[in-house]
Parts: structure tokens; C-alpha cells; sequence
């Protein structure tokens, strides 16, 4: 989501909520200036959370389709 560098110093709190669901671009006279996002994941600590949730057989691939298609 494109935001403005006014918008998003007016609105900090909005956006790193909204940051939990998809990243917010920072721009300044129309230029991407910065990039705000969640942190890479764990691949690891994901498995975990979706241990016993599907089949075994399940690939990581799937896996994260899977989860991708939840959020």
C-alpha cells in the first residue's frame, strides 16, 4: 500500500497494524523512498505452528500455499 510520507507520520499506529497484513511503501514527491514489512519468518517456527494441522505428506510448498491463502 503507497502512502505518503505526511500520511504515514500522521498515521505511525495505523500502518504498523496494517503492516501485519501487507507491506506499506513510503513516498515522497511520487518516489518510493522506504519499505515497511514484517520481518522474515522462521521457517522453522512456521513448520511448528502448522505441526498437526495438515497431513503428513503435506510438502512445504503446499504448506505455504496453505497458509498464504489463510491470511
Amino acid at each position: 500500500m503507497p502512502v505518503t510520507v505526511t500520511e504515514f507520520q500522521e498515521n505511525v499506529a495505523h500502518y504498523l497494524q496494517l503492516v501485519s497484513k501487507q507491506d506499506v511503501l513510503i513516498m515522497q514527491d511520487g518516489k518510493v523512498i522506504a519499505k515497511l514489512t514484517q520481518p522474515p519468518k522462521d521457517k522453522v517456527s512456521v513448520a511448528k505452528s502448522l505441526f498437526g494441522i495438515l497431513p503428513q505428506k503435506t510438502t512445504w510448498d503446499e504448506a505455504m500455499e496453505e497458509r498464504a491463502n489463510s491470511l
